[in-house]
């Protein structure tokens, strides 16, 4: 198929391989279920086995991979990983599928990837500067700049979830540490208050569903996270001068109206015109961005 790519999402819990168009449009997919307790050659090796099977339907060129795990982005290794994905940090990725595929392989973050994904195809679609942030569990974030992924000098760049934020002082983050932006805006942040406030251990997404559901503490817990991000995001369009700010990510739906108010209240006057929009491509942001990386543009 002329100009089709495929691109690969390895997450914690699935595994995802797609046939991308060149217009950004998912032609194929497969999935299945990430088989992380069984280590790292068995994450491989499901992964490589999904893009084989759309390799016919795909271009000869290479093959891009959006991953958990931050990417060294000189050598395609993963430099660090949590424990959803056991054994992860120091695998080769790259060389690996392409050991497996016989194709060449390029890799990234997999919220880098979604970031490339909602600029070919999503939410800002035809932007060439934007920051992403993705509020799930935890919270990730990326920076597309003239188009390509910025990776830092570490492959890191546009981790948000590490800034200062007020009201998370004593909220601990995923990096053990207190007061960072992810122990306030996230599942694990929206979890972590509630259960300060009421003593009761939920999940973030019941925090959600409580808070649609009129519980007054949920709503003051998500709203305060929302106002909170918001902020902050509008402090980084100053930084980093965005042609837009996309939010994806699981808990996005319930953190946005609050960002959003929050967002437009701290927006310097001159980035005024720069818009925070939800993500478009949901599911499929990874394996999009995955192919666009896979064309060598980004």
């Amino acid at each position: 198929m002329s100009g089709a790519v495929v691109g690969v999402d390895i997450g914690g819990t699935k595994t995802a391989a797609a046939v991308v168009g060149p217009d950004g449009a998912v032609l194929a997919r497969r999935q299945a279920p990430t088989p992380a307790r069984s280590g790292p050659a068995a994450v491989l090796d499901t992964a490589a086995r999904l893009a084989a099977d759309l390799l016919d339907a795909a271009g000869p060129g290479p093959v891009g991979v959006g991953t958990a795990g931050t990417v060294d982005p000189a050598t395609g290794t993963i430099r660090y990983a949590t424990d959803s994905l056991p054994g992860w940090t120091g695998t080769p990725v790259v060389d690996a599928l392409a050991g497996r595929l016989g194709r060449p392989v390029r890799v990234t973050n997999d919220v880098n990837a979604a970031a490339l994904g909602e600029c070919w195809a999503g939410a800002a679609r035809g932007c060439r500067d934007v920051l992403l942030v993705a509020v799930g569990t935890g919270l990730g974030g990326a920076i597309v700049r003239d188009g390509r992924i910025e990776d830092g000098a570490r492959g890191g760049a546009g981790e948000v979830a590490h800034l200062p934020a007020p009201g998370a002082d004593r909220l601990r983050c995923g990096c053990g540490r207190y007061g960072h932006l992810e122990a306030i805006a996230s599942g694990t942040g929206l979890a972590a208050a509630y259960a300060e406030q009421t003593g009761s251990p939920v999940t973030g997404q019941a925090v959600a569903e409580r808070a649609a559901a009129g519980d007054v503490t949920a709503r003051q817990v998500r709203d305060r996270a929302g106002a909170t991000l918001g902020a902050a995001l509008a402090g980084l369009v100053a930084l980093l001068d965005p042609q837009a700010v996309v939010v994806a990510g699981g808990a996005a739906a319930a953190l946005l109206p609050a960002a959003s108010t929050a967002y437009a209240a701290e927006l310097p006057a001159g980035w005024a015109d720069v818009p925070l929009l939800p993500a478009a491509l949901g599911a499929d942001a990874v394996v999009v961005g995955a192919a666009r990386l896979a064309l060598g543009e980004a």
